[in-house]
């Protein structure tokens, strides 16, 4: 049995048809899953944007919430 990160993405279970950075269609070679929904991408450069804007999103929340503690990292 393969574990669910390792199936292979799908293009018709994308939950958008449209690339949300271009407006183009999306690609096969191109997908993500966020939040357990398949997102589809123009193309990998815009697929990796977005995962370094999420990157960058999480980290900065982290910081809130560590600022928000009174902790220090």
């Amino acid at each position: 049995m393969t574990p669910a990160r390792e199936t292979p993405l799908r293009i018709e279970d994308a939950i958008n048809e449209t690339c949300p950075w271009s407006g183009k269609p999306i690609a096969a070679d191109s997908l993500t899953l966020y939040n357990g929904a398949v997102v589809g991408f123009c193309d990998p450069e815009c697929r990796d944007r977005f995962a370094r804007a999420l990157q960058s999103f999480e980290a900065a929340l982290q910081a809130r919430r560590v600022e928000k503690a009174g902790l220090h990292q």
